[in-house]
């Protein structure tokens, strides 16, 4: 039996040490908010990188972890912070055992002021495009 993940190690720096704290505190409330409103616990880790205590270190569980909820959590934490500039980050898809159509990943950029989405790219969306019709693919 084959064992599939997602995984991703990204960073954010919040500008001080009392936007690190409401940054927990909004973690915290999104994770219950998944739990109580989609019985699915928070698909990803939060904490403090050694090296800025001011920069978020957003990472999967060691096993897998979920995209969707960082951004969805960036795309609020950003205007409630008063963050501005782009952020994004990449994820890649993998299987403990060799599959067809198991591998892959994409990549996300948000604007922080509004959390706007700027765009994202699928790997497997990309590739099935340019396989299907190289010459009229939209390019990534």
């Amino acid at each position: 039996m084959a064992d599939f993940f997602t995984h991703f190690s990204c960073i954010l720096d919040v500008g001080s040490p009392a936007n690190v704290t409401r940054a927990r505190e909004r973690y915290h409330a999104l994770a219950e908010r998944l739990e109580r409103d989609e019985a699915t616990p928070i698909g990803f880790m939060l904490g403090v990188a050694d090296t800025h205590p001011t920069t978020l270190w957003i990472r999967d569980d060691d096993t897998s972890g979920e995209p969707q909820h960082v951004i969805a959590f960036v795309s609020e934490l950003g205007p409630a912070l008063g963050l501005t500039g782009r952020w994004g980050f990449e994820w890649a898809h993998t299987c403990s055992k060799p599959r067809l159509d198991t591998f892959g990943g994409g990549a996300h950029a948000l604007d922080l002021a509004t959390g706007a989405e700027i765009g994202w790219l699928s790997t497997n969306e990309w590739l099935t495009r340019m396989l299907a019709d190289p010459d009229n693919a939209e390019e990534a």
